[in-house]
């Protein structure tokens, strides 16, 4: 257990690296914080600190830098109360962003990315709910043409799935609308992946027409088979190889290369499902490519529902105060801003 002093002088060396970027001297933390000690004192306490697996020598002659182990500390127990909320500034500049840029759900998980992206200067993720994880809402149809109608798809989630089909031989359009309601009726609340078999003949039985219910059937099972997989939104690259940490080449081409890995990435956020905000910094990481870098992840819901995990990736050095509050922030935005898109 460090003393009080140890852990203000932890707290100063990564406060003062994660806005540098350089290497911290004991000379630089008796300038900057008035601790009441000499700069001789404060190198004995890093040179404890360093011995403590705390901080570390990147070079003989140069300051010290803190590891996993010290970012671990401080996130965990040093990081100022004043860090961890986000200004009402902050707030509106983020509401006025979705309001300019969302007219879609689709556009939510989207903008939702290049906002945290843009605030932290790190790549955000942004893991999507699957369509069959989603409860069934709501089948509606839309009138295209004497042949053809517009099948429309709506989920708890807010997912829309939209598809152009046949009306059948002898049906008219206030035929597919009444077999919408029965599907409606029947099936609100459902996981659309789930729906039971009984259900499904009460509905073919209510529907009474062969052809108007493997049509409406099949709306919802193409649907299925395009959303398989789940969305993974990305944004910040740009942002994040910007910083010191990826001036050489090869570990631009590294980075690059990991980012690349859809299922990767995927993974990693997977790992963190369920766990409500969670960082894993530096060494902690278990994935290759991952191992000098810190994640931050927190999962979202609606109506009490897991949905989807949100998350921020960049070089440990990164400011986990702002970070953290952003992702709590979005965390519960970004349900708000859905519900906004259902019927």
């Amino acid at each position: 257990m460090l003393d009080e002093r140890k852990r203000k002088v932890l707290s100063a060396v990564v406060t003062d690296y994660i806005a540098s970027a350089e290497p911290v001297g004991s000379r630089t933390i008796a300038r900057k914080y008035d601790f009441g000690v000499s700069p001789a004192t404060i190198r004995k306490e890093m040179a404890d600190l360093e011995m403590l697996g705390y901080l570390e020598h990147i070079h003989t002659s140069s300051g010290r830098v803190p590891s996993s182990k010290g970012y671990r500390l401080y996130v965990d127990n040093l990081l100022p109360p004043q860090e961890m909320r986000l200004s009402d500034e902050d707030k509106k500049l983020i509401d006025s962003w979705y309001k300019a840029k969302v007219k879609r759900v689709d556009e939510v998980f989207k903008e939702t990315a290049r906002i945290i992206s843009k605030v932290t200067n790190n790549v955000s993720l942004l893991l999507a709910p699957q369509m069959s994880q989603a409860a069934y809402r709501c089948l509606q149809f839309l009138p295209l043409d004497e042949s053809r109608a517009i099948a429309v798809l709506m989920t708890d989630a807010g997912f829309v799935e939209n598809r152009i089909i046949d009306i059948p031989d002898g049906a008219s359009f206030d035929d597919l609308r009444r077999v919408a309601g029965v599907f409606n009726d029947e099936c609100a609340g459902y996981a659309i992946d789930a729906l039971h078999p009984q259900c499904l003949a009460k509905i073919r039985q209510d529907v009474g027409d062969e052809s108007l219910y493997e049509a409406a059937l099949d709306v919802i099972n193409r649907s299925l088979e395009g959303e398989k997989k789940e969305r993974l939104y990305l944004g910040g690259t740009t942002q994040m190889l910007a910083q010191p940490e990826f001036q050489d080449v090869e570990k631009v081409k590294e980075t690059l290369i990991m980012l690349e890995e859809e299922q990767l990435l995927k993974d990693i956020l997977h790992a963190h499902r369920g766990e409500g905000l969670s960082v894993t910094i530096g060494s902690e990481n278990k994935y290759d490519g991952v191992k000098d870098m810190s994640i931050i992840t927190a999962t979202y819901h609606l109506g009490g529902e897991l949905l989807g995990t949100l998350a921020v990736m960049g070089p440990t050095r990164m400011e986990y105060g702002k970070a953290i509050s952003m992702l709590n922030y979005m965390n519960d935005h970004i349900a708000e801003i859905i519900k906004q898109f259902r019927w």
